[in-house]
């Protein structure tokens, strides 16, 4: 049985499932800290969690908010241009991870149902679908325990669907979950066995909320060990095409070829 973290540091904290995301840590009990670009954003968490400062795509500026951290939570996201999507949707994930450096944490990541849908309106904007699954792939690679939840368009769900749904493989991505659920999947895989090294879909369908998770977790195929994606995703972003500041990334990460 994996140890449970003591110490959870939101990346994202203020924002629409960030602040979720604190909530649901304090309830569970745990020492709550949350990244902040400045302490004028603190005025908006709830009692009880610490506001660190520290820049998400600057891994200098994160010391002080990793020390004695030993769990992650991101639920970060840009919705803008490439730039800001390589910067912020990628970038924070490679800044916490080279912070890091040798020390462990749990890490739950949140980014996005249709991952591998590389030809969505969205993706075809910004590309931000793709810089989201590169900052996967950097989290995959890291040798850290990990979850990494893809959750449908948020609170997009029917009055009466709360009954969790975790999905693998290409679907279509319509659908919706609940903000305050996906924050709970996010804190409950944390110290969840059943959750570590998977990667799903998320959504609501009609009927109760699942009490207990497990099951769902442990229905779930796990990710191969070294794999760049998760089971049934396309290999429609092969590495082989990536640009070389990607690789040189994950090569310091781990002895990814």
């Amino acid at each position: 049985m994996s140890k449970r973290p003591h110490t959870i540091l939101v990346v994202g904290a203020t924002g629409s499932v960030g602040r979720f995301v604190v909530a649901e840590a304090l309830k569970q009990g745990y020492a709550t800290r949350a990244l902040v670009r400045n302490l004028d954003k603190a005025k908006t968490l709830p009692e009880g969690a610490l506001a660190v400062v520290g820049d998400l795509t600057d891994a200098a500026t994160l010391d002080r908010a990793l020390a004695g951290t030993d769990a992650v939570v991101f639920t970060h996201g840009s919705n803008s241009t490439e730039e800001q999507a390589e910067a912020v949707d990628y970038g924070a994930v490679r800044s916490v991870l080279t912070a890091l450096g040798d020390r462990s944490a749990r890490v739950a990541l949140m980014t996005a149902i249709g991952m591998t849908k590389r030809d969505s309106i969205y993706n075809k904007e910004n590309h931000g679908r793709d810089w989201k699954r590169r900052g996967e792939r950097l989290l995959r690679a890291s040798g850290l325990e990990y979850t990494i939840v893809r959750p449908a368009a948020f609170d997009y769900n029917a009055p009466d669907a709360h009954k969790l749904v975790m999905r693998q493989g290409e679907h279509p991505s319509n659908g919706g979950v609940a903000r305050e659920q996906i924050a709970r999947v996010l804190v409950d895989a944390l110290s969840n066995d059943a959750a570590r090294h998977k990667t799903f879909e998320l959504l609501d369908t009609t009927g109760e909320e699942q009490a207990d998770l497990t099951p769902l977790f442990a229905a779930l195929q796990p990710d191969e060990p070294a794999a760049a994606d998760a089971p049934g995703d396309s290999e429609n972003l092969p590495l082989s095409d990536e640009p070389q500041r990607v690789l040189d990334d994950l090569k310091r990460l781990t002895d990814y070829e």
